[in-house]
């Protein structure tokens, strides 16, 4: 009995190994819960730069979208948020792709179409788009680039195939544009995709045949010749517009001028006529008889004029010009 209990009674080597195993345990149970602070710490926040917004959801549905800054959520999957691009402008390339290398490929099958006089035209497009909505973004569709994308070539093609190709290949592009921009505006607000259209341009037209494209740059050139000569003819005109503006001025002083000399003179022979009427109010005789000789002598130029000065008993004629000389001198 005494040796079978002093086997059951622990030794010092013993308790050394239990002290071991508990101080083990007690530094895995700290290494534990440190690493579970660390995984809650790192899922209770989250930063959204000044482009972009993130869409908060908790279990599963959408509480909140936060903007730009450093936010807070709930660990452990409790809350997610999911960080979307707002400002930043994406892009669609039809008909061609932009290589890494800055080079492009064409897709002739995107590029490919028909116009409405029945020809075939290769037409690059390319799309700029951004997020509107990223909570629509996220969970009205799936894909909603892809989408996108497909709604942009069937519209193209819609609009593409109402014009000929002359227009597609010279005076229509901007007009194609328009209504291909104010079509996709009206299918994204039907189909709610949380995305808006911020450009479409038409990249590079051509048409069908080396023969067709040589004649369709023969049409550029001379428009080009056309817009020329009415550049050169503006200019023309612009040189020659105050020219012709400071001549016109100049006869319309003269005519002022020779108005005003016209009154003057009227003037001039308003009063002569005064002057003379109240003279010959005053003798009329005489003064008829003087405006008389003057109208001869106007009449007459050259000749000589007498006035006959008799008195009944003898007959004198006294010529007009000796006393007219006298009197000028």
């Amino acid at each position: 009995m005494d040796n079978q209990w002093w086997k059951n009674q622990p030794t010092g080597n013993n308790i050394n190994q239990n002290k071991k195993i508990k101080l083990s345990k007690g530094v895995i149970v700290i290494i534990v819960i440190a690493l579970l602070l660390f995984a809650m710490l790192s899922t209770m926040w989250y930063t959204v730069n000044d482009k972009q917004q993130a869409v908060v959801t908790t279990f599963g549905k959408v509480t909140d979208v936060t903007g730009a800054g450093i936010h807070i959520k709930l660990p452990f999957g409790i809350q997610d948020a999911t960080i979307v691009d707002t400002e930043t402008r994406q892009k669609i390339e039809i008909g061609y792709r932009t290589l890494p290398d800055g080079t492009t490929d064409t897709v002739t099958g995107e590029s490919k179409m028909i116009s409405g006089d029945y020809n075939i035209v290769n037409v690059d497009f390319f799309v700029e788009y951004k997020i509107s909505d990223p909570v629509k973004y996220l969970y009205n569709s799936h894909q909603p680039g892809d989408i996108l994308k497909n709604l942009v070539q069937s519209e193209i093609r819609n609009v593409v195939s109402s014009y000929d190709v002359d227009k597609i290949l010279t005076t229509g592009k901007n007009e194609i544009q328009s209504k291909i921009k104010d079509s996709l505006v009206a299918e994204l607000a039907e189909y709610d995709l949380g995305l808006v259209i911020s450009d479409i341009k038409i990249q590079d037209t051509e048409p069908p045949t080396v023969e067709v494209s040589e004649a369709f740059k023969e049409v550029e050139t001379a428009k080009q010749d056309k817009e020329t000569a009415i550049n050169n003819a503006e200019a023309y005109e612009n040189s020659q517009l105050p020219l012709a503006q400071a001549e016109a001025d100049k006869l319309l002083q003269n005519a002022e001028y020779l108005k005003q000399d016209r009154i003057n003179q009227a003037k001039k022979q308003v009063a002569m006529f005064n002057a003379m009427y109240s003279q010959y109010v005053l003798n009329p005789t005489v003064t008829v008889k003087r405006m008389y000789y003057e109208a001869i002598e106007s009449v007459f130029p050259g000749i000589k004029v007498y006035i006959d000065a008799s008195d009944g008993s003898t007959q004198k004629l006294l010529p007009l010009e000796s006393f007219y000389n006298t009197t000028n001198e």
